[in-house]
């Protein structure tokens, strides 16, 4: 995987743990297990409230892709799809019921990241600025040396997915996958 990061930077163990959940839910019984076997993870089961290793979690990623036969960033993007459930789940109080996708999209970074941060300051969202161009067009600028926008386009998707308006958003990644800052356009059919 190209995603450079340092052995002292840390992810929240909801990363971790959500991961596990997208890896048995697509590789069946028994693909977290084996998983972890492969890349000699031993240590106990991840916990919800605590940080684990960066690089860990990208060394789970790799493995999970390859093993997929997909692309480390087609694997992340597929994981931050899974995730918006369970994150609109989590964060409910910080979203309004007549929001839909465009709404949540130009609020994320005060309303989600900002309730991300102030429950557990320990953690570092990546930092994202919003743009409204229309009524009909975002542009999000997503910036984290993590370079994990994967995860940020699939959370997208799953966003309109989950406000079942798939059909009308799209989402198109402007610049290179793998930089630490990557632009995304989201235009919202009529």
């Amino acid at each position: 995987m190209e995603a450079e990061t340092t052995t002292q930077d840390k992810m929240h163990g909801s990363m971790f743990v959500l991961l596990e959940h997208f890896v048995e839910s697509t590789g069946g019984a028994g693909a977290w297990t084996r998983l972890l076997e492969k890349i000699g993870i031993d240590h106990a089961p991840y916990q919800m409230q605590e940080m684990y290793s960066t690089d860990e979690l990208f060394a789970l990623v790799g493995q999970a892709a390859e093993d997929a036969g997909i692309s480390p960033y087609d694997f992340m993007e597929q994981y931050g799809e899974f995730l918006v459930p369970d994150l609109l789940m989590g964060y409910r109080r910080y979203i309004r019921p007549e929001w839909r996708t465009y709404e949540m999209l130009l609020h994320t970074e005060e309303a989600m990241h900002g309730a991300v941060k102030k429950e557990d300051p320990r953690t570092s969202p990546p930092k994202l600025v919003v743009t409204r161009q229309s009524n009909q067009r975002l542009i999000i600028e997503y910036y984290s040396k993590r370079r994990m926008a994967g995860v940020a386009v699939g959370i997208i998707r799953g966003i309109a997915k989950y406000y079942r308006e798939e059909d009308r958003v799209k989402v198109t990644r402007m610049t290179e996958p793998h930089a630490e800052t990557v632009q995304i356009l989201v235009d919202f059919k009529s």
